[in-house]
């Protein structure tokens, strides 16, 4: 089997509101500074091209096509489009690659979210027929997954707040978060109650922006001669669209794709994990395994800003980035979609 790379990856800034700024405006500048860092002139110069986008954002039809604007329509391209984050566009690049139709690929995710009312969107993944109707947000649905854990026992709301903190202190570490700062967990817990059990800090903000990743065959990584990580794993997993009919304080999808995708193989350094809640990223570590020795979202992770759509392959490109820098040897990526944890996916990087 064709061995991957990923070559360069590069994000915006997460911010509150873009204004005026269209999807286009938001994705040019990222795929100018990855053309840049591979030493590309355009996306001519890859073999495919997939994007990973939400119509819903935006509110119309077949809107994803807007942002394929950003490529220039001519010459064609071999394109595609996943109605998921991008890191389910990488999962089929990878596919595009090993079945031998490309020797590389441009992957990109955007959102932007500021102009609608995100946790009610998001509804809009629930089943059609019994949850849908009822609009149910899913801010909603985090806090009934978070009381549940914290009437079990499982966790407790310092738990909750001291994730919290250490997202905040990580991301000020990261010029693209949108929240950072030196917050202590008696400063979380200080705060009203927004949602209970769920305070404003416990739940990601709604943030703006793109992210765009380019992979290559080996082969190819090592002819443009660029530093580059190894995809030695990736599988996606997905449970029961009932929420009465899955354990909602654990996540077995999870833990399913690891152990597909080789997380267990070898040592894991470093762990950026797509947990838009704070009793989320708690259920993904314990889901993992993942203890002491492991590294949590040094970026921040998503509590410290949530490009929807991007998000996830942004967890793909923090591990890749620390990968290359050689700060770590080994590490693995996590991307979810649905409500409380439905469908994740887990990527597993190595220095090459």
């Amino acid at each position: 089997m064709k061995e991957i790379a990923i070559v360069g990856f590069q994000q915006s800034n997460s911010v509150s509101d873009a204004g005026a700024v269209n999807e286009v405006e938001m994705i040019m500048p990222v795929l100018s500074r990855i053309f840049q860092q591979v030493g590309i002139n355009n996306a001519q110069d890859v073999g495919f091209v997939c994007s990973g986008s939400c119509d819903y954002l935006q509110g119309a039809a077949f809107a994803f096509v807007a942002g394929v604007d950003a490529l220039g329509a001519v010459p064609p391209i071999k394109e595609s489009h996943v109605e998921m984050d991008a890191a389910w566009a990488l999962y089929e690049s990878i596919l595009k690659i090993r079945m031998g139709h490309a020797d590389s690929a441009l992957i990109y995710g955007f959102g932007k979210s500021s102009p609608g009312e995100l946790p009610i969107v998001m509804s809009q993944q629930l089943d059609p027929y019994y949850l849908a109707p009822l609009w149910v947000d899913s801010i909603s649905l985090a806090a009934l997954q978070a009381r549940l854990m914290l009437d079990q026992g499982l966790i407790t709301e310092r738990d909750m707040a001291e994730v919290v903190s250490q997202s905040r202190r990580n991301a000020m570490n990261n010029p693209h978060a949108q929240l950072a700062g030196d917050v202590a967990p008696d400063d979380v817990l200080a705060q009203e109650m927004y949602l209970s059990p769920l305070r404003k800090a416990d739940i990601c903000p709604v943030s703006d922006g793109a992210s765009a990743m380019i992979i290559a065959t080996v082969e190819k990584a090592k002819e443009w001669g660029l530093p580059y990580a190894i995809i030695s794993g990736i599988d996606h997993c997905i449970e029961t669209h009932n929420l009465g009919m899955r354990d909602l304080t654990d996540s077995v999808s999870t833990r399913t794709a690891a152990k597909r995708a080789g997380m267990g193989a070898g040592p894991v350094e470093v762990a950026e994990l797509y947990a838009p809640f704070s009793h989320q990223e708690i259920i993904l570590s314990r889901a993992l395994g993942l203890g002491d020795e492991t590294l949590i979202n040094p970026s921040g992770g998503v509590l410290a800003g949530n490009l929807m759509m991007a998000s996830g392959l942004s967890r793909i490109g923090e591990v890749f980035n620390r990968i290359v820098s050689g700060e770590v040897q080994r590490g693995i990526a996590h991307a979810t979609s649905g409500p409380c944890l439905q469908h994740n996916l887990v990527t597993v990087l190595e220095k090459a």
